[in-house]
């Protein structure tokens, strides 16, 4: 199968939508205090994004320009398979010596910290590259959905930012780093649909 930059960049898109629409899953599943299959939805996730980061990676190298976008994707991708995998692989381990010794705790709460600030990263570098793909959207003409994608696209740049410097905790009960964080990848992926016809 030869996999043109349209092919490629369509397959990012879709994975990008996938991987918006398993978080908006688990959040409503946690928020609902329903069981969440965490094995399930984040080896889901885990695998999305290594494909991710595959093809994103292919795209950047394809792409004649918004390199630093294809970049952030796929760095983006490569961050959110680690971040997967320490909640897969360490949270189970961490919190279940913590509850036998409660010296632990501390520690358990580290590897939480951690994967959250992987997280917040993985999500400044989509937010980055709904930025530029969305400035390059304004430029072209498309000022609704451009704006709008450069626009969230720097509300999650800067709040998952924060979320990095302050902690996960800085907003109190808004989700405000996670949320804009899946609006812009799935604003990034439409304008990646698109942004092909022109490269």
């Amino acid at each position: 199968m030869d996999f043109t930059f349209k092919r490629t960049a369509h397959i990012v898109a879709a994975l990008l939508i996938i991987a918006a629409v398993t978080q908006a899953i688990y959040t409503a599943l946690y928020i609902a205090e329903a069981d969440v299959p965490r094995q399930l939805l984040w080896g889901l996730e885990g695998f999305l994004f290594v494909v991710l980061a595959a093809f994103a990676g292919s795209a950047m190298v394809q792409a004649k320009s918004q390199h630093l976008g294809w970049a952030a994707i796929a760095f983006a991708a490569v961050l959110n398979v680690v971040q997967v995998g320490v909640g897969l692989t360490m949270f189970g381990p961490f919190f279940e010596a913590a509850g036998e010794v409660e010296a632990l705790a501390p520690a358990a709460s580290a590897v939480v910290a951690f994967s959250f600030m992987v997280y917040n990263a993985a999500k400044v570098l989509l937010a980055l590259a709904a930025i530029v793909f969305g400035l390059a959207k304004l430029n072209d003409g498309a000022k609704a959905l451009g704006g709008l994608t450069a626009l969230v696209g720097a509300v999650a740049f800067v709040t998952n930012a924060l979320s990095m410097a302050l902690g996960r905790e800085f907003s109190g009960e808004l989700p405000l780093a996670g949320g804009s964080g899946v609006l812009a990848t799935v604003l990034l992926a439409l304008c990646l649909l698109s942004a092909v016809k022109d490269d």
